[in-house]
């Protein structure tokens, strides 16, 4: 996957469209992400003995996106991913529009 845990991505499609966050959770298996303040949901979560100190009732909280849904951020605008490998070896993410290291 392109897009990694901590990147700033704005989504392209769906309910939250133009909406831009931080990306708190990668899950590669199910190609998708956890955006900050993205795509949120209210669950009812029952309190538990287990968990003192966490939030009951009803909670919101961020529900995965599929990852092709979202694209990384540079200047407010979407921009692809590529990559490059440098002299020394090291593979490297760029920019397609500006062909900057990310």
């Amino acid at each position: 996957m392109k897009i990694r845990k901590g990147d700033e991505v704005i989504v392209i499609a769906g309910k939250d469209k133009g909406a831009t966050g931080k990306v708190l959770r990668v899950l590669p298996r199910e190609e998708r992400v956890v955006v900050e303040g993205v795509n949120l949901i209210t669950k009812n979560v029952k309190a538990d003995q287990a968990r003192p100190g966490k939030q009951t009732g009803r909670v919101t909280v961020e529900a995965p996106l599929h990852v092709s849904n979202v694209a990384l951020v540079e200047d407010g605008k979407p921009v692809r991913v590529g990559y490059r490998i440098n002299e020394d070896g090291t593979k490297v993410r760029i920019s397609r529009r500006s062909g900057k290291e990310i």
